[in-house]
C-alpha cells in the first residue's frame, strides 16, 4: 500500500508499482474497438503506460494529449493510456481531440491490472479508480522507469519518462 493525495487529502493505493529492473506484469485490456491488447503483444517495443483515473478530468486529458504529442517523435515506442473509462468514452475523446499516436485501454473487463501494478485507489472520493502513474517498459519487457504521481491533481514528469527510453 502506498499513500498519495487527492487535492491534499490522503488516499491509499492497493500496492506498489513494479520495481525498476523487474519483468513488467502482463495484462490484457480493452481497446476502443472492444478487441483486447496484451502487453506481451508489444514485446520488442518500448511501451509507456500512462495510467490515470478518467479522461473526464482536465489533468488526465492533458496527460493523454501530451503523451500523444511526445509519441509522434519516439521510435519503436507505443504509448498506452490506461483507465477504467469505457472504451466508447475513450474513443469519443480521442476522436474529438484528433489523437492518433496513443492507444487507449480500459480495465473494465479485467480488474487485475490495478492489482498487478498497485494502482487501485482503495479509499477516498476516487475509490475504485486507478491512481495517476507512469511505467516505462523496454523492448525486453523490463520496467525501466516508474512514477506514482504523489498528488492526483498533478501531471506526471513527462520528461523523465521520455528520457528513460533508450
Amino acid at each position: 500500500m502506498t499513500k498519495i493525495t487527492f487535492k491534499g487529502n490522503p488516499v491509499n493505493t492497493g500496492g506498489s508499482l513494479p520495481d525498476v529492473g523487474s519483468l513488467a506484469p502482463d495484462f490484457s485490456l480493452v481497446k476502443t474497438d472492444l478487441s483486447e491488447l496484451k502487453l506481451s503483444d508489444l514485446k520488442g517495443k518500448n511501451v509507456v503506460l500512462n495510467i490515470f483515473p478518467s479522461l473526464d478530468t482536465g489533468v488526465c486529458a492533458a496527460s493523454v494529449r501530451r503523451f500523444n504529442k511526445e509519441a509522434s517523435s519516439l521510435n519503436n515506442t507505443t504509448v498506452l493510456c490506461i483507465s477504467a473509462d469505457l472504451p466508447f468514452a475513450a474513443g469519443r475523446f480521442c476522436g474529438a481531440e484528433g489523437l492518433e499516436n496513443v492507444v487507449t485501454l480500459s480495465t473494465f473487463r479485467d480488474h487485475s491490472f490495478a492489482d498487478k501494478y498497485g494502482v487501485l485507489m482503495t479509499d477516498g472520493p476516487l475509490h475504485g479508480l486507478l491512481a495517476r502513474a507512469v511505467v516505462v517498459v523496454n523492448p525486453e519487457g523490463r520496467v525501466v522507469y516508474t512514477e506514482l504521481v504523489p498528488e492526483i491533481a498533478q501531471e506526471p514528469d513527462y520528461e523523465s519518462a521520455i528520457n528513460s527510453i533508450v
